[in-house]
C-alpha cells in the first residue's frame, strides 16, 4: 500500500494496493487541506502553584518560545524542571491548583484548539490489552474518522498510518498486560501514537514517549515520531535521549528549575555550552552532558568550569540563564516570535467525527470484545457462581413444604441477593481500566460521556445475563423452588437486576475513586451497609428508625429484591407446621406478613420495576459523575488561559492590532480570562 496524501485540496486520499489505485474522498475541510500548518508561539509564560507554606511557587519563570511545522521541538530538563507543565500549559491541561499567565498563540491567534487540530500523548499507555495492534488502530479509526467517509475508507487510513509507524509485522498481536504476553513497550508507545494521528492532527503533543524504554526502543519510537514531522508541529518532552535521538531534533529548549538555560537549534546548543565554560567532553553525548550541568540535585557531581573552580549549581544555573537572554539566540527567539505573529495564519477550526450512532455502536462492539477476551471480566465471576450454585443446589437440595423449609427458603433467597450480588465486585479492577481508557481517549475528543455509559451498558447485558440466569437455574432446580417457567424468570430477572444495580455502584466509586484497592474497600462498604439495612437480617420492624430505617432501609435496593423473590417463591404455597404436632397449614401470604414482614400491599412485579428503576439512576448518576469532570476539565483549560499585562504589553508592539480568540484546549466552551 502506498502513502496516504493528507494535503490535497478536494481531500483525496490516495492509496496504491498492487497496481491498482484507490481514491478515498472525505469532506473537504475535516482532515487537513492544503495550508502552512501552525505555528505556535508563548511569551512571558508564567505557572505558578499554590503552597500551604509560602504562598504560592514558581513551577514556570517567564517562558518564551516558539514551535513552527515540519520541526521537532524537544523539551530537556531534569526531573522536576517543568517540562510536562509546559505541554499542559500549551495544550491548556493544568489544574485548578495552578494559575497561568502569558500569551499563547496560534498562528498569531489566541483561538480554540479544538478536536482533530491537536492530539496529547500522555507517559502513560492506557491501552485494552486484549485488542491487537489492528483491532486497536481500527475502531479509534471509526470512532474519530467522520460519517461521510466509507468504513473501507477508514481501514486503508488506519493501515497505512500503521505502516508509518512501523508496526505492521505486530497487527496481528495482541496488546497485553499484566499476565499476558503482548507487544513491547516501544510497540506500545507507536501504537499510542498511531491511535491520535490517525485524524493527521497539525499539532502534536508527547510527553516523554521514550520514558521506561531502553535506547534502541527509543529510538524506534522518535524516528518514527520524526518521520510524522511532515506540515506538522511536534512539541516532545524527553529526559534523557540518547545522541542518536539528540539528532532528529530541530530545536530544543532546555529548561532547568523553570528557567529557559537554552531555546534554539539542537546542533547550536553545543557551542552556547562551550561559549560559557562548560564545553561537551570529547565522545560524550550533548544530552547526558546538558542535564549533569544544570541539574542540582546532584551538586556535588558538577561538571568543573574553565577556571578550575567548581561552582555551585545554582550558580550555573543562574549564570547560563543570564547568559542565554544576552545571547543572539535569546534574540532569535524573540525575532522569530514577533515574526510569527505579525505572519498570522489560519484560524484552526473543529473536525467531525463519527456520529452518536456510530460511535455508541463501536464502543458496544469494541467492549463486548474486551469482555470476552478479559477471563477477569465476566468468566471467572461465571465459573464462581456455577460453583456457588451447585453448592447452594446441594445444600438445599429439595426444600419441600414443611416447616423446617420456611427458614431454609429464605436463606437462600438472602444467600443470593446478598452474597451473589456482592461478588460482582470482582469485575472492579477491569473496568478501572476501561475507565483510564475512556479518560484519555475523552480528553482527547475521541467520543463523548454518553456513548461511553452506553456502549459499556450495552456490551455488558449479555455477559450478565449469562453469570445470572445459568447460576441462578442451577440453584433454583436443585433447591426445589416454586415450579413454573414464571416464577423462575422472575427469579433470574431480578438477580440480573440485581448484578447490573452493583456494576452501576461500582462504575460510580471508579469514576470518583480511580485506584481499584480503595473502590473495593468503599463499594464492599457500600454495599455491606445496603445488607445489613435491606429488611431480612434485622426485620423491617426491629430496625432503629433514624438512619438504618428512615432513609437507609427505603435506599437499599437489597429491600425490593428481598421481598420481590420473597412474593415470587412464597404466594401460592401452603406449608405445614409440623412443630410440636400441630399439623396445621400455614399460606405463603400468611407466612410473608408474619414472618418476614414483607409489604403485601403491591404485587411483586412493583419490586421488580423498582430495581429497573434504581438500575437507571444508579446509571444516570454515573454519566452525570463523568459528565461533570469532563465539565470541569473544560472549565479548568478555559480558566488557566489568563493574559498578564505585562506580557499583553510586549506582544502589543510586535502585534498588529487585531481581536484575540480565547484559548482553549479540545473544547468549544468559551476561554475565562478571569
Amino acid at each position: 500500500m502506498g502513502s496516504v496524501n493528507l494535503e490535497m485540496p478536494p481531500m483525496e486520499y490516495e492509496t496504491r494496493i498492487g497496481k491498482q489505485e484507490v481514491k478515498l474522498n472525505a469532506v473537504k475541510g475535516q482532515m487537513g487541506s492544503k495550508t502552512r500548518g501552525v505555528s505556535l508561539t508563548w511569551n512571558d509564560l508564567w505557572v505558578t502553584v499554590s503552597t500551604r507554606k509560602s504562598g504560592r511557587k514558581a513551577i514556570l519563570q517567564g517562558l518564551t518560545g516558539y514551535a513552527r511545522p515540519s520541526e521537532l521541538l524537544a523539551v530537556m530538563g531534569p526531573s522536576g524542571c517543568g517540562k510536562s507543565t509546559l505541554l499542559d500549559a500549551l495544550a491548556g491541561r493544568l489544574d485548578f491548583s495552578t494559575r497561568q499567565s502569558g500569551d499563547i498563540l496560534i498562528n498569531g491567534h489566541k483561538q480554540k484548539l479544538s478536536y482533530g487540530t491537536c492530539a496529547y500523548l500522555t507517559q502513560d499507555e492506557t491501552l485494552l490489552a486484549t485488542l491487537t495492534v489492528k483491532e486497536a488502530v481500527y475502531y479509534s479509526a471509526q470512532l474519530q474518522l467522520p460519517n461521510s467517509m466509507k468504513k473501507s475508507e477508514k481501514i486503508q487510513i488506519a493501515e497505512q498510518t500503521i505502516k508509518e509507524m512501523g508496526l505492521q509485522d505486530a497487527m496481528n498481536t495482541r496488546i497485553g498486560g499484566w499476565g499476558t504476553k503482548g507487544i513491547s513497550g516501544g510497540e506500545k508507545r507507536r501504537l499510542s501514537i498511531c491511535m491520535e494521528i490517525l485524524t493527521r492532527p497539525k499539532l502534536l503533543f508527547l510527553d516523554e514517549p521514550t520514558s521506561g524504554l531502553d535506547s534502541a526502543a527509543s529510538y524506534y519510537v522518535m524516528s518514527g515520531i520524526s518521520r510524522q514531522k511532515e506540515g506538522r508541529t511536534i512539541i516532545a518532552s524527553i529526559h534523557q535521549p540518547s545522541a542518536e535521538v539528540f539528532n532528529l531534533f530541530h530545536s530544543l529548549c532546555l529548561l532547568s528549575s523553570g528557567k529557559i538555560v537554552y531555546f534554539g537549534p539542537a546542533s547550536a546548543a553545543i557551542q552556547f555550552f562551550a561559549r560559557n565554560g562548560f564545553p561537551c567532553p570529547h565522545l560524550q553525548n550533548p544530552s547526558d552532558h546538558f542535564l549533569k550541568t544544570v541539574n542540582k540535585d546532584f551538586d556535588e557531581d558538577i561538571e568543573q568550569g574553565l577556571d578550575g573552580r567548581k561552582p555551585n549549581t545554582e550558580e550555573v544555573i543562574d549564570l547560563l540563564v543570564n547568559s542565554f537572554k544576552l545571547s543572539k539566540e535569546y534574540h532569535e527567539v524573540q525575532n522569530q516570535v514577533a515574526e510569527i505573529c505579525q505572519q498570522g495564519g489560519e484560524i484552526l477550526e473543529k473536525r467531525s467525527h463519527a456520529n452518536f450512532t456510530t460511535q455508541s455502536l463501536v464502543l458496544t462492539r469494541r467492549s463486548s470484545v474486551n469482555m470476552f477476551r478479559d477471563l477477569g471480566y465476566y468468566w471467572m465471576r461465571f465459573a464462581t457462581y456455577v460453583g456457588i450454585a451447585l453448592g447452594l443446589g446441594s445444600i438445599y437440595y429439595d426444600l419441600g413444604s414443611n416447616y423446617h423449609s420456611i427458614e431454609e427458603r429464605g436463606l437462600m433467597v438472602a444467600f443470593v441477593v446478598s452474597f451473589m450480588t456482592f461478588m460482582t465486585v470482582g469485575g472492579f479492577p477491569s473496568f478501572v481500566e476501561d475507565m483510564k481508557v475512556f479518560q484519555r481517549e475523552n480528553l482527547n475528543g475521541h467520543y463523548g460521556c454518553c456513548t461511553f455509559v452506553i456502549g459499556n451498558t450495552l456490551s455488558s447485558i449479555p455477559y450478565v445475563l449469562l453469570i445470572s440466569f445459568v447460576p441462578g437455574a442451577i440453584a433454583y432446580l436443585l433447591s426445589g423452588f416454586q415450579n413454573g417457567s414464571g416464577h423462575f424468570i422472575y427469579f433470574a430477572l431480578v438477580l440480573f437486576t440485581s448484578m447490573m444495580i452493583v456494576e452501576s455502584l461500582m462504575m460510580n466509586v471508579a469514576a470518583i475513586v480511580p485506584n481499584f484497592l480503595m473502590g473495593i474497600v468503599i463499594g464492599a462498604g457500600i454495599q455491606g451497609l445496603q445488607i445489613l439495612s435491606g429488611g431480612y437480617f434485622q426485620l423491617p420492624s426491629e430496625l432503629p428508625n433514624p438512619i438504618w430505617k428512615y432513609p437507609l432501609y427505603y435506599m437499599s435496593f437489597h429491600k425490593y429484591a428481598y421481598q420481590g423473590m420473597f412474593k415470587n417463591e412464597f404466594e401460592g404455597l401452603k406449608f405445614t407446621d409440623d412443630q410440636f404436632g400441630n399439623n396445621r397449614t400455614m399460606s405463603g401470604e400468611d407466612i410473608l406478613r408474619e414472618r418476614w414482614q414483607v409489604e403485601m400491599a403491591y404485587s411483586k412485579w412493583v419490586d421488580l420495576a423498582i430495581l429497573v428503576g434504581t438500575l437507571i439512576l444508579y446509571r444516570l448518576v454515573f454519566l452525570l459523575i463523568i459528565k461533570t469532570n469532563e465539565k470541569v476539565v473544560h472549565a479548568r483549560k478555559a480558566s488557566t488561559s489568563v493574559l498578564s499585562n505585562r506580557s499583553s504589553q510586549i506582544m502589543a508592539k510586535s502585534l498588529p492590532t487585531s481581536p484575540l480568540h480565547g484559548l482553549t484546549s479540545f473544547d468549544d466552551s468559551p476561554t475565562n480570562n478571569g
